[in-house]
């Protein structure tokens, strides 16, 4: 395990939507994961027998692979809006930081309207995603 603790990943919650505590755990989940998945491919071969054998591959770079090997450092803060989430994304993206905006499907909460819920800021280099999300308050 590395013990570099120079990298984090910030979970931006909508507390506007006044979700159940399950839900904000399972949108801050996706958000986190999702930031992983986007780094990789996905491919699909057959085994000896026919069977679909599935295969993910992801390079990792110096912002990246410190964290993920390392401590999973993840920080937890919140906004109270739509807009607000939305625009951390954009500085995120503008900035090159490694990001995942989850956009929940509205089947259990939301009454069925598909809702932008959660954001993954990093992993990344700590000064990175600070300067993205250092005046949010900790959920």
């Amino acid at each position: 395990m590395s013990e570099n603790y120079n990298h984090k990943q910030v979970i931006v919650i909508r507390k506007d939507l006044k979700m159940r505590r399950g839900k904000e755990c399972a949108m801050a989940a996706h958000a986190s994961l999702g930031a992983i998945l986007k780094l990789g491919n996905y491919y699909t071969a057959e085994d000896e027998e026919g069977h679909p054998v599935h295969t993910f591959l992801a390079t990792l770079n110096n912002k990246v692979a410190p964290w993920l090997m390392g401590r999973f450092a993840k920080i937890v803060v919140t906004v109270q809006s739509e807009q607000e989430l939305l625009d951390l994304q954009k500085k995120a993206e503008d900035a090159g930081v490694l990001n995942c905006l989850i956009k929940d499907a509205g089947f259990t909460e939301f009454k069925g309207v598909p809702t932008y819920t959660a954001l993954a800021v990093g992993p990344d280099f700590s000064e990175a995603v600070d300067e993205i999300t250092k005046d949010l308050p900790l959920y």
